[in-house]
């Protein structure tokens, strides 16, 4: 993550920059310039700064920033393309109009970008195992109560998923952050109390459950009886035989202290029995796949959060894995994107989503 971070400071100021000899370029600042270049450069500056700031306000900093590394790119890509076309076609066009298509595409970029965050798309996993099980397994992660959706937008999707007749529901981490507000962590916690599922509801921590900077109106220990009252089972570092059917390993989150090894979690489960681990941040796969462990469930990823990022995120394998599935040496490994986001406003390269998975007895 400080990684990310340090990449994001680059290219801010890069495209700080870039951006403000693009604007003084423009028309109406040239003839406030005039000769004196400088006025141009602070006059865009100032704009970029004003600009900054009411999407400060009407969204918030760090998705004021977004949005403007986003124009910034459609800026570099218009530029990119009217400087082929006018080197093949010999043809001059006004320079304002590269701010035009920019701004333009930035937005229906980012529009896209908004609906891929605010509408949850379900995302289907079929497992097979020649263990004596079978299972409907729905996951969600990463709802960060109060960016997408309150605790009443929260129920809804928790209807959805009740439609699909899961045998249980797993939340694999940061149901909750810094900005949750106490009556969303209490209307969400009541809604997994409204839902009517075979085996249940359970919980394991992610890192922003805890909350970072103490400014929240509630405690983890607060939300923990909120869950506990509502009949949602948090498992810490527990191991828990369902049914006597299979087993679900609920670890701690990687940030929180005196977190078991996988090996000592499954030293006495009957390896007979399908075993399901739910933990918030994929980055143990070895040690799991070295397991006895059948199904991983982790979320924290946000699927990359943006593009670039993922792509980037893969490339420094930042994670174990970012998304999706796969397998290693006989365990399966599921990463989901996540059902809302941190602080975003918008998800580009990714989608919000919950899970469905399937596991089928095959001999």
């Amino acid at each position: 993550m400080e990684t990310i971070i340090t990449i994001i400071f680059i290219l801010l100021a890069a495209s700080s920059i870039y951006m403000v000899a693009c604007i003084s370029r423009f028309k109406f600042m040239r003839t406030l310039a005039g000769k004196r270049k400088w006025v141009g450069w602070l006059a865009s500056a100032g704009l970029i700064l004003l600009c900054l700031l009411v999407l400060s306000v009407v969204f918030s900093t760090v998705n004021a920033l977004v949005i403007f590394l986003h124009l910034v790119a459609f800026f570099l890509i218009v530029g990119g393309i009217m400087r082929l076309v006018r080197h093949f076609t010999k043809k001059e066009f006004n320079y304002n109009l590269q701010g035009l298509l920019a701004v333009a595409f930035a937005a229906i970029y980012l529009v896209i970008g908004w609906v891929s965050l605010h509408h949850v798309w379900q995302a289907d996993y079929n497992l097979t195992t020649d263990k004596d099980v079978n299972l409907k397994v729905a996951m969600i992660a990463d709802s960060h109560l109060g960016t997408s959706f309150d605790g009443a937008g929260f129920a809804k999707h928790m209807e959805t998923i009740q439609a699909q007749h899961p045998d249980l529901l797993v939340i694999a981490g940061d149901f909750v952050d810094d900005s949750t507000k106490r009556e969303d962590m209490i209307a969400a916690c009541e809604a997994l109390g409204r839902m009517n599922l075979k085996y249940g509801v359970f919980y394991v921590y992610g890192n922003h459950d805890r909350g970072y900077f103490n400014g929240r109106d509630f405690t983890a220990e607060d939300m923990e009886a909120e869950l506990a009252k509502n009949g949602v089972r948090v498992l810490k570092d527990d191991v828990i035989l369902v049914d006597g059917s299979f087993y679900l390993i609920g670890r701690k989150d990687r940030s929180m202290r005196e977190r078991k090894e996988i090996a000592e979690l499954l030293e006495n489960t009957d390896t007979t029995k399908y075993i399901i681990v739910a933990d918030h941040q994929p980055a143990d796969y070895e040690k799991q796949a070295d397991s006895t462990a059948d199904l991983v469930l982790s979320g924290h990823t946000h699927g990359g959060w943006m593009f670039p990022v993922n792509i980037i995120s893969n490339l420094l394998n930042i994670d174990d894995k970012t998304y999706g599935h796969e397998q290693r040496k006989g365990t399966d490994f599921i990463v989901t994107s996540g059902i809302s986001d941190w602080e975003l406003k918008f998800r580009t390269g990714t989608r919000s989503e919950y899970v469905i998975v399937n596991i089928k007895n095959q001999p």
